[in-house]
């Protein structure tokens, strides 16, 4: 069984004595982008559920829905 491997911290990189850039373990970048992704979905979410909810009857959908397979 294989242990977990210690963290690295983040390195931030210095141009002209300010940050300017930072080097990150790519699972700790992996999780950052799905937590960026799961908070735009959750905003798209919110924006949905601000406008009315449209329904169609199933016939009228079947008669218009054309699959290109």
């Amino acid at each position: 069984m294989k242990g977990k491997a210690k963290k690295k911290a983040p390195e931030i990189i210095l141009r002209n004595g300010k940050p300017s850039a930072v080097i990150l373990d790519i699972e700790d970048y992996r999780e950052m982008l799905e937590r960026l992704e799961d908070l735009e979905d959750l905003e798209m979410l919110k924006e949905m559920r601000k406008r009315p909810l449209k329904f169609k009857k199933l016939e009228d959908f079947l008669k218009e829905y054309h699959p290109s397979v």
